[in-house]
């Protein structure tokens, strides 16, 4: 998982409530577990005309030119703002992983569905609460300057707009420590392999018939 300490990007605007899980990854698209390959179908029944199928070209699938990340201006964007209750519906973690092929670091939004917000740092993206008159004056910004960017420094737990403007947000130091550093829930496991690999050594010293049910 790449290390989140300091982050400027390109905002995105995409200005709906109650955005689910549904919406940002459909069903079809579930039946791979492998982390990969869902970026380019992420929000699809919004940003292409036609029904998407897994393992379909969506080179040459009609776009809908009114979708906010199918406009020429937002292109590249890494930062995507949204609307209360982001992240709704089923506990599917496809949903981030979308998110994050696609290539988005940061979501800010007045609130968000509580397993999908746990779903974001597990697997590094940074979820950011922000007021709605905050994410209201922020979507106003976005829309009005063409390559409005924010930066994001996690360390100082603040958001800088382009006119240094600050927006303190929360996040629980251990969520903080995991995303600083680029720890999964592997990640942090492997940090004591030194431990884990002692531990196996003597359990087999002590039980050594187990060692002939090793592969």
């Amino acid at each position: 998982m790449d290390k989140f300490t300091v982050f400027k990007g390109l905002v995105a605007p995409l200005n709906r409530e109650n955005v689910d899980t549904d919406a940002i990854i459909p069903k079809q698209f579930l039946k791979s577990i492998k982390k990969t390959g869902f970026g380019q179908n992420l929000f699809d029944e919004w940003r292409y005309l036609d029904h998407g199928e897994p393992g379909q070209d969506c080179s040459n699938r009609p776009i809908n030119p009114d979708f906010a990340l199918n406009q020429p201006r937002y292109k590249g964007a890494q930062i995507l703002l949204a609307r209360k209750n982001f992240g709704c519906g089923s506990s599917r973690e496809h949903a981030p992983w979308a998110l994050s092929q696609y290539g988005f670091r940061v979501i800010i939004a007045p609130s968000f569905a509580d397993i999908f917000f746990n779903n974001c740092f597990k697997n590094g993206l940074l979820p950011i609460v922000l007021t709605e008159q905050q994410v209201d004056h922020l979507f106003n910004e976005t829309m009005a300057f063409s390559g409005y960017q924010l930066t994001i420094d996690l360390e100082r737990q603040e958001v800088i707009a382009p006119d240094n403007r600050t927006y303190s947000f929360d996040v629980t130091p251990f969520r903080k420590y995991c995303l600083i550093n680029g720890l999964d829930d592997i990640g942090l496991t492997l940090q004591h392999a030194d431990k884990i690999k002692a531990y196996e050594a003597e359990r087999i010293l002590k039980m050594p018939w187990l060692a002939t049910q090793l592969p």
